[in-house]
């Protein structure tokens, strides 16, 4: 039983004053937010044409150091990134803080209503807050098309169309595409931001990147729509006017034709497979063409030169230090320990991790098996706990794509192999849940959906053990097509280290098998394996990538790496490009110039990370646990599986107190709305997982108002 001590006065002084500042940082962070969104608004009006920038670039324009990059650097890079740094504080205070873990009912009550779900044809499950935000972003794109029709059109008028030789509707179209492309700007600012998966800004306001995929997916196709309605714009405007030699343009001082004209057909290769029926056909196809992010980019800044670029670079940059991040952490073969195989085609993979590693419930860990594909990552949700499993990590991998399929044949096969070399990145998740702040969790899962209830309940199981404050029950409601699939129960406790009393938990289990009258035969049951690998001297426990500080450090990265870009590009411009130019902007390249910026902004953030990875993994590496030699006969099966076992004395309590509280229903689904609504207790967390006719039949039930108890609880996972 875990001590329990009454808060020194200087404790609670001290966390009273880091309180204080978290909301002291915050509220800056929301007065920078909403002033950088304020900016966005009156960009396309004649007041911030007009009055603001003339003004803003007699302070910036006439400078030496920067010339008319300047003002795009303060306006549209600076606020971006000033917010993440301060986002970075923030968590970091929030993670050390002593009630990070532990919210209140009331205070989360007043959001309820604003948290319901609602089904969207084409976005899914959203909650009102989610959908009120998309529906002011959309506003802003409307307002922002309306602005720049309200102000140029009027000026297209016949006299002014034939001194430049045009019709009016050439000249309309010609202006059409110059506002779709401007409106398409605003779009792309955010496109990158969602798949940061380390983004302190995301973190900051409760997201996560797995969660938040759905955002890039919309802002995509919205991006991509707009770009394509520019460059239609265009082709038809020089095809008009007798221009098409446009095309080829590729101006040294000025917008470049053929580079926008890449960019476009690098987005619109990338956009074709990104829809869903190509996807899940060809998946290699469209991870492989999704990397022609690169070729969009780099000829977009070509496009627009490096000075307008700067209204996407910020999203960009934080995405661009969280991609080289990854990579640095790729780069080391981590330490498989075992794999419990199951006859559903799902595989436990267990890796070593160091005990400072710690992550929280429904957190994804990307893996990639070189000797399936060297190139391919994918996303698993963890089905461990920091907390009750210190030294270990574990991800759910079913067998249900090509490659999936491909690892369960290699480890389950007869002659398996008996060393694995395996890559990580992560993990990601939420930086807090929320979970113990109700009374009752129910859980609804399809099939391998339950896997992000497994990690909630080996947390649960932890903290009902060795924390003072009461944990909810849990009624975990799990639909499989097979009897074979109730396997999939025995990864809920893990392969060691489970508590001997679970049954203080309060958990039941109602487990539906749809396909299927009655169990099946014995002679037709296969039991749970546990496979176990041999250490390599290479391989090394996973580690945090940046240590138990990380959002100081990266914090630090995107500071530090943007002064020294900052820097470096001033020296640039007053010693090499200014005594050319003189800020007439009619002389130097902008290609080359471009180039350059491309270039410092990359030297600048390999230089920072890299020191910070290098700096923490030395310390890591000290403190690491030297790695046990596990070689030895491996086990080709394992009494672990409690369900298949139940007829003989069950040898483990952990085991036997789960199976005393699973109910089996075979040939039939769970009468949802009858169980949700049969809930008394005042607050009632639902979360689901699984195929999407059963979410939006769980969402429809909670946001329906008939049970004022039941709270929705949106959750992501990747298998």
């Amino acid at each position: 039983m875990a001590q329990t001590s009454s808060s020194s006065p200087s404790t609670k002084a001290s966390s009273s004053f880091s309180n204080d500042v978290q909301a002291v940082i915050m509220a800056l962070i929301l007065v920078v937010t909403i002033g950088y969104f304020l900016v966005l608004i009156v960009s396309p009006t004649n007041m911030y044409g007009q009055i603001w920038t003339p003004k803003i670039k007699a302070h910036t324009v006439n400078s030496t150091y920067f010339g008319a990059q300047g003002r795009s650097l303060l306006m549209d890079t600076f606020p971006f990134l000033f917010v993440a740094v301060l986002g970075c504080v923030y968590l970091h205070l929030w993670k050390k803080s002593n009630n990070k873990n532990i919210n209140s009912v009331e205070k989360k009550q007043k959001l309820t209503i604003w948290r319901r779900p609602i089904i969207m044809k084409g976005l899914g499950i959203v909650s009102r807050i989610e959908l009120a935000f998309f529906v002011m972003f959309i506003a802003l794109l409307v307002w922002s098309f309306a602005s720049y029709v309200h102000i140029i059109f009027p000026h297209v008028t016949p006299k002014a169309a034939l001194k430049n030789g045009e019709k009016v509707w050439e000249a309309k179209m010609e202006y059409s595409g110059l506002i779709f492309g401007l409106v398409g700007n605003i779009a792309l600012t955010f496109l990158f931001v969602p798949v940061t998966r380390g983004s302190s800004v995301l973190q900051v306001f409760g997201l996560t990147s797995e969660a938040s995929v759905k955002y890039h997916i919309w802002l995509g196709h919205i991006v991509m729509t707009l770009f394509s309605a520019h460059g239609i714009c265009y082709i038809v405007y020089w095809a008009a006017t007798h221009q098409l030699s446009e095309m080829l343009k590729w101006a040294k001082t000025d917008i470049s034709n053929l580079a926008g004209e890449l960019s476009l057909l690098s987005g619109l290769v990338l956009w074709v497979a990104t829809f869903p029926r190509i996807r899940r056909k060809m998946f290699e196809l469209f991870f492989y063409t999704h990397h022609f992010y690169i070729l969009f980019v780099v000829f977009f800044v070509f496009h627009v030169g490096i000075s307008y670029a700067g209204i996407m670079l910020p999203g960009f940059y934080l995405f661009m230090v969280d991609r080289y991040l990854r990579f640095l952490q790729s780069r080391s073969n981590v330490r498989l320990v075992s794999a419990r195989v199951l006859p559903s085609e799902t595989l436990e993979l267990n890796f070593s991790k160091c005990k400072g590693l710690s992550y929280t419930p429904t957190s994804i860990m990307f893996v990639n098996v070189p000797s399936i594909s060297k190139l391919q990552w994918h996303p698993f949700t963890i089905t461990s706990s920091s907390n009750l499993e210190p030294e270990k990590i574990s991800v759910a991998i079913k067998g249900e794509g090509s490659w999936s399929k491909k690892l369960y044949q290699m480890i389950s096969s007869p002659n398996s192999v008996d060393r694995l070399n395996v890559s990580v990145e992560g993990p990601y998740g939420p930086a807090s849940t929320h979970f113990l702040r109700h009374d009752l969790l129910v859980m609804v899962s399809g099939g391998s959906g339950i896997t992000p209830f497994i990690s909630i309940i080996r947390e649960l199981i932890h903290t009902s053990e060795t924390q003072k404050c009461k944990t909810p029950e849990i009624l975990l409601i799990s639909v499989f097509k097979n009897s074979q699939d109730l396997t999939m129960l025995d990864l809920l406790l893990p392969i060691s280290g489970a508590p001997s009393e679970t049954c203080k938990l309060g958990l039941q289990i109602e487990a539906f098998v749809t396909r299927e009258k009655q169990p099946m035969p014995a002679e037709y049951k296969k039991n749970l394996r546990t496979i176990w690998f041999k250490p390599d001297p290479s391989d090394e426990p996973i580690t945090p990538i940046l240590g138990q500080n990380n959002w100081l450090w990266l914090g630090a990265i995107i500071s530090s790496s943007f002064i020294i870009f900052l820097i470096s590009l001033g020296v640039l411009n007053r010693y090499y490009i200014y005594p050319i130019d003189k800020n007439t902007n009619e002389i130097y390249s902008y290609p080359i110039k471009a180039v350059l910026n491309m270039l410092i902004i990359c030297i600048s953030i390999v230089i920072t990370s890299s020191a910070a990875f290098v700096w923490n993994k030395r310390h890591s590496g000290t403190d690491a646990k030297q790695i046990q030699n596990m070689e030895g006969a491996t086990p080709m099966a394992s009494p672990n599986s409690w369900f298949y076992n139940a007829d003989r004395e069950m040898e483990s309590l952990p085991q036997q107190s789960l199976f005393q509280s699973t109910n089996l229903h075979f040939g039939e689904r769970p009468d949802l709305k009858r169980m949700l609504f049969d809930r008394k207790e005042s607050s009632v967390g639902v979360l689901v997982c699984g195929p999407k006719k059963m979410r939006h039949e769980v969402a429809n039930i909670c946001s329906s108002g008939l049970a004022s108890n039941l709270h929705f609880e949106s959750i992501s996972f990747s298998w």
